[in-house]
């Protein structure tokens, strides 16, 4: 959310920013409601401070045993009072519009963001690993002869429709694997803090990061009003709604696997096949709260943090700035990561780590405070760490072999009773 003293000290930079959002027109719109509103409240102060004078004359007034003024003047208090209300409830109707339309506004990109119109426009910063050299032709995930017998695509139909895969056997004791390694290096490496959090939210959570209203459509509401978390982002971030904090509690870094939900309404057609994009999926996310000084610095700590995660599973990837249009809502600057998958020849997206500055903060009304100074709006982050789906598509797809069976990178062999592969017909050994 947008701090509206900080609109109207600087109109003009506020509007250059969104311009490069494409947003175009909209600082009058916002300026125009707030002097509408402003010019309420003022003349509902003024009205009031006539009316407490009219009181305290008509008061003296009675006294004096002055009926005709006592009531002229009751009479005027009467009327002011009328009056009041009816421009405190326009002052309100204009404040709750002045709000949703700020809460509507996308995050100000950070100067050093490129500016672009789509994905076309995002600049790569760097790479990591060459893509194997095959000697055959390599096949998408659901394709892999040792792969099909765990991805069970036609059962979660039946049960759900498109959009949802049922794992069986090795496939999903690889994907435990992988979730379980995730968590373990953050925790042990990076030295993030393991959380477990609700999957079922109240509105509150979702409006503080961004979520509500404006993707309402994108996420689930159950019918008693809760909601489907599309990310633990969202209740890592919201720990600390309405919190004042202790500058020396910071940064404070957080991970967490869970359950995600997303109803994909906007990627019709996209990713049909396979298990690449699903209504329901698992993550381990990354969050950070920080003082706002220290955002980019945490920002690139925490993308290398995605980053290492694939370079222990021997996976290449590219590491790319989004352009202003292809940026999230409530993020100032995002690094996306993307993993080499062998059966699309291409990078697919596998992380999103964004610092959203003190957007979502002020949403949340999440604050710190050093010693003998103000409380001011922290900064928050997010990434995942990683999709888990995604990876293990690209774990098997840059594993697998002619015949079929997959091989398996040596960092989860651990976390697989010490199974190495995946055979051809499906199985761990």
């Amino acid at each position: 959310m947008h701090d509206i003293r900080a609109i109207r000290e600087n109109p003009a930079a506020f509007e250059t920013a969104l311009n490069r959002r494409g947003l175009i027109g909209l600082t009058d719109q916002i300026l125009g409601i707030d002097e509408s509103r402003r010019a309420k409240i003022l003349a509902s102060e003024t009205a009031q401070a006539a009316q407490n004078a009219a009181s305290k004359e008509a008061g003296a007034a009675k006294a004096r045993g002055d009926d005709a003024e006592f009531t002229r003047l009751r009479a005027f208090v009467t009327e002011q009072k009328a009056e009041i209300a009816a421009m405190a409830a326009e002052a309100a109707e204009l404040d709750s519009a002045l709000r949703d339309l700020l809460m509507g506004i996308a995050n100000l990109p950070l100067d050093e963001v490129p500016d672009g119109a789509d994905e076309d426009d995002n600049v790569e910063i760097r790479r990591w690993g060459n893509p194997r050299a095959f000697d055959f032709t390599p096949v998408e995930h659901f394709e892999i002869a040792g792969i099909k017998p765990g991805m069970d695509f036609e059962t979660a139909a039946k049960l759900s429709g498109a959009r949802f895969v049922v794992l069986k056997g090795a496939v999903t004791r690889l994907h435990r694997a992988l979730a379980q390694f995730m968590l373990d290096t953050h925790i042990d490496q990076h030295g993030l803090t393991e959380m477990w959090t609700p999957v079922l939210v109240k509105d509150e959570a979702m409006f503080g990061t961004g979520n509500l209203p404006k993707f309402a459509d994108d996420a689930y509401q159950t019918t008693n009003g809760w909601w489907l978390i599309p990310t633990s982002e969202v209740t890592l971030t919201n720990t600390v709604a309405g919190d004042v904090l202790d500058e020396t509690a910071l940064p404070i870094r957080m991970t967490a696997h869970s359950q995600c939900f997303r109803s994909e309404a906007g990627s019709a057609g996209k990713d049909t096949s396979g298990m690449l994009r699903q209504h329901q999926f698992e993550k381990v996310e990354m969050v950070t709260i920080c003082t706002p000084d220290t955002a980019l610095g945490e920002h690139d700590r925490m993308t290398k943090c995605a980053e290492a995660i694939l370079e222990a599973l021997e996976i290449p990837y590219r590491t790319i700035v989004l352009c202003t249009g292809d940026m999230g809502f409530g993020s100032q600057k995002t690094h996306d990561i993307e993993a080499w998958l062998p059966g699309q020849n291409r990078y697919r997206e596998i992380s999103s780590v964004s610092t959203c500055g003190q957007f979502q903060a002020r949403r949340m009304n999440a604050r710190f405070k050093a010693a003998g100074g103000k409380p001011e709006f922290v900064a928050t982050l997010n990434g995942s760490g990683l999709a888990i789906g995604r990876c293990l598509i690209a774990v098997v797809e840059n594993g697998q072999n002619a015949d079929g069976s997959v091989d398996l990178p040596a960092v989860l062999h651990r976390y697989l009773g010490g199974k190495t592969r995946i055979s051809t017909a499906g199985d761990l050994e």
